[in-house]
């Protein structure tokens, strides 16, 4: 109980230091939002307007300290605020409407490449020096050190500009009124899904080979490995049930932080995709100085990497009974 104690606590002072940086650093962007909201606009504009523009979207008199006390009070009750660039749509509104395109994206991406990286890693310790290990491990490290720009760019240009095999871009087909009953509606978000899935898997792959792989090998060294050999169980058994279950423990790690990042972290597949989620949301919130937005995107994205986070930490002390016995 101690040991949790001691990482909740840790993990709540860090979010109190990234909510704080969190409504620093849109602040210190060169700008006035209310000011921006209005340059295009041939409508007289006069300043009590402006004034109460700014007292509705929270930049209150007062300075920062009230800015900053106003701001961690709608943090405690989720109340976000209301876009500067979608005026008078609310924050929270906004980032629900992309949350699940991100999730859906991001998660799945995770997931995918997690699995394909893991099996490939196990297979390249077990025949460690061997063709495929020789071919399988630097082609996936190569493929991880493409910018995810360059792959997305060629995926577009030749599966759905050339070859015309997959659209080229957003989630569904334009015009289409969501209904998540209709079968018809599952399989266009799925068909829409294949290359931003291909392409923000595929950068991944490499890391979770190698953190499998490395695993693998430590653990191959190990004397209850070579017993289990000399036992005469299968190659299967002694792969799968031994030496990968416990290889397995060093990458919850290694999955927890990339489910974390992956919330936000699928911002260049979603502007060349044009798919509607949060790195979409972003990247226009950046372009507009909507600081509502930018606070809440990045509050969200800071939540799900220390929750994540604390989630690994938990796993480990399930799954590594010495943890149990320290934290006591």
């Amino acid at each position: 109980m101690g040991y949790f104690l001691r990482r909740l606590t840790f993990y709540l002072i860090a979010l109190l230091v990234a909510a704080t940086l969190n409504f620093i650093i849109p602040r210190a962007m060169p700008g006035d939002p209310v000011t921006m909201m209005f340059a295009h606009t041939t409508v007289q504009v006069t300043p009590e307007r402006i004034a109460a523009m700014k007292e509705l979207l929270g930049f209150v008199d007062g300075g920062l300290l009230v800015q900053y006390l106003t701001y961690m009070k709608n943090i405690l009750t989720w109340e976000l605020g209301t876009s500067i660039q979608f005026y008078p749509l609310s924050v929270n509104a906004l980032l629900g409407s992309a949350f699940g395109w991100s999730l859906f994206l991001a998660g799945t991406a995770v997931v995918l490449s997690f699995s394909i990286g893991s099996i490939l890693g196990i297979f390249a310790a077990w025949k460690r020096g061997s063709k495929y290990d020789a071919f399988v491990t630097p082609g996936m490290l190569i493929l991880q050190a493409v910018p995810q720009v360059v792959i997305a760019m060629l995926a577009l240009f030749t599966f759905a500009i050339g070859l015309k095999w997959f659209p080229t871009g957003y989630a569904y087909t334009a015009g289409t009124i969501p209904d998540w009953t209709s079968w018809e509606l599952i399989k266009d978000v799925a068909y829409h899904a294949v290359l931003p899935l291909f392409c923000a898997s595929v950068v991944q792959i490499g890391g979770f080979l190698v953190n499998m792989r490395n695993n693998m090998i430590n653990l191959l060294a190990e004397d209850y490995i070579t017993m289990a050999k000399g036992k005469g169980l299968s190659e299967n058994r002694v792969v799968f049930h031994y030496a990968a279950r416990n290889a397995l423990l060093p990458s919850v790690t290694a999955l927890s932080m990339s489910l974390g990042m992956a919330i936000g972290g699928q911002l260049i597949i979603e502007i060349i995709f044009n798919y509607p989620g949060l790195g979409s949301v972003l990247f226009n919130a950046i372009n507009a100085r909507d600081y509502q937005v930018l606070q809440g995107q990045l509050l969200i994205m800071t939540l799900f990497m220390l929750f994540f986070n604390l989630v690994a930490d938990m796993l480990y002390v399930v799954l590594d009974p010495r943890l149990r016995k320290g934290g006591k």
